[in-house]
């Protein structure tokens, strides 16, 4: 490209945001360079984010002028929520416009007779949690990044986390969506009804569509009663084997909320971040659980749970919480390993397998890790109880950051190869993006894959909704 074809291009760009500027002139638009090294990221911090500028619309119609002026314009859109992503979602590396959410972030409705809450797509979990409770009620998803990630961000990588075996995911507790499109037209999506046969369900298209199929303007979450009382329960666990082993003496004879585990290495981060040793010893591998324990019987079964564990060989020591700062510091254990992470600028992968087949999965990925990275600090842990594992590699610090990435994409497409032999999925609950679209093929069939690509099509013919995304 030539010096002065550059300068046209760039000439025209900012011509097409002073038109958006002049159109709506309340929006809010930033171009200072922070802003947009800000905005443009996600926690992957592979790409260099180098976005057009950040809109920050506070309406349904702002956000519908965006759309309209961006499709008029030829310009693309990646929205943006909390940024916790860790597939690249939310990148913004080629010149598109951010259409960050932030400031639509209140609760718009609670209905107490569909017990449902509406919400605008920018509002934190966290403050949804708290949203519900005041009316006794529950929003049932729940993660770590519960106070930075949000609604919005959650529907568009059908986010799970650590209470998916009781409740499922985050597509469970959508009652009803506000879309807009990329023309702007304002959809209106299953609209809050229980039962709705009337063609397809274009809502669940959405949920876990990354952004690709339009922007999430509201949100009506459907709200449950709160648990019983619950425990946690701690078991430190000798061997690999033994985690489904567990697991089953668990479900058999508790009502489970969560079951999580992590490894030694990722209890050696925690620890050095300021959380308390919970044993003397050290075990390979230990087990997270919650369950109801509203009465004596359910705590006494939870006990003979931990007995019998005991006598059979499963766990070398467990255990119980007290109270709710017990539970809260036992739980920091497992919740407290991302952050714990961070400074290492860890390679993440996200995947999953049925239940059925965790135990011969488990054992052929950790014959593949440990044969190709015998010079990294590999930190597993996840959601074994729904088949979901987070495996982290740490880059060394002598080590590029190019090359640390070479060397870990290497493994990942050996690793894709033996998720597809076990049925398995190369992302659980944080999207394709950038990240993971070499893998695709490993997950879904190519039919599956052109199916998509034309719906894809039909929401957006000009290709401008977080484009790159998902595929090419």
């Amino acid at each position: 490209m030539t010096g002065n074809a550059s300068s046209a291009e760039a000439s025209a760009t900012v011509g097409a945001l002073d038109e958006l500027r002049r159109a709506q002139p309340n929006l809010r638009l930033l171009t200072a360079a922070a802003d947009l090294e800000h905005y443009g990221r996600d926690w992957t911090r592979r790409w260099t984010p180098a976005p057009l500028a950040i809109a920050l619309p506070a309406t349904i119609a702002e956000v519908q002028a965006i759309a309209r002026w961006a499709n008029v314009q030829g310009i693309a859109i990646v929205p943006s929520g909390g940024r916790t992503g860790l597939s690249g979602g939310a990148v913004a590396a080629s010149g598109e416009l951010v259409v960050s959410f932030e400031r639509m972030n209140r609760v718009l409705d609670f209905n107490p007779v569909d017990r449902t809450l509406t919400v605008q797509p920018g509002i934190a979990l966290e403050a949804v949690h708290k949203a519900a409770a005041e009316y006794g009620l529950i929003y049932p998803v729940d993660f770590a990044a519960r106070g930075s990630c949000s609604i919005g961000g959650n529907i568009s990588t059908n986010a799970g986390g650590i209470r998916v075996i009781r409740y499922g995911n985050t597509r469970e507790w959508i009652a009803g969506l506000k879309l807009v499109t990329a023309n702007g037209d304002l959809l209106e999506l299953n609209r809050g009804l229980i039962k709705n046969s009337s063609g397809y369900d274009l809502r669940q298209l959405v949920i876990g569509a990354e952004g690709t199929l339009g922007l999430v303007v509201e949100a009506t979450l459907r709200l449950t009663d709160p648990p019983p009382a619950s425990q946690v329960m701690l078991f430190a666990v000798p061997e690999m084997s033994a985690l489904m082993r567990v697991f089953a003496a668990c479900r058999k004879r508790l009502n489970l909320s969560a079951f999580e585990f992590f490894t030694d290495r990722a209890l050696h981060h925690v620890l050095a971040h300021g959380a308390q040793k919970p044993f003397d010893e050290i075990s390979p591998y230990y087990v997270v659980t919650e369950f109801d324990a509203a009465d004596e019987a359910q705590q006494q079964a939870a006990l003979e749970v931990f007995e019998q564990c005991l006598n059979d060989g499963f766990v070398n020591d467990g255990v119980l919480s007290q109270s709710d700062a017990q539970a809260a510091a036992l739980w920091r254990l497992r919740e407290g390993i991302t952050e714990s992470l961070a400074p290492y600028k860890p390679y993440k992968n996200d995947i999953s397998v049925r239940i059925s087949a965790v135990p011969d999965f488990l054992d052929e990925m950790s014959s593949l890790l440990t044969r190709e990275y015998p010079q990294f600090d590999v930190v597993w842990f996840g959601h074994i109880g729904d088949g979901n594992l987070h495996i982290n590699v740490l880059k060394p610090a002598e080590l590029a950051d190019a090359d640390f990435v070479a060397q870990c994409e290497r493994v990942t497409k050996l690793l894709s190869e033996v998720l597809a032999r076990h049925g398995g999925s190369i992302s659980a609950e944080h999207g394709i993006g950038l990240v993971k679209k070499p893998y695709l093929a490993g997950t879904r069939s190519p039919a599956e894959i052109e199916l998509m690509r034309g719906v894809r099509r039909v929401f957006d013919p000009h290709g401008l909704m977080n484009p790159g995304k998902l595929f090419d």
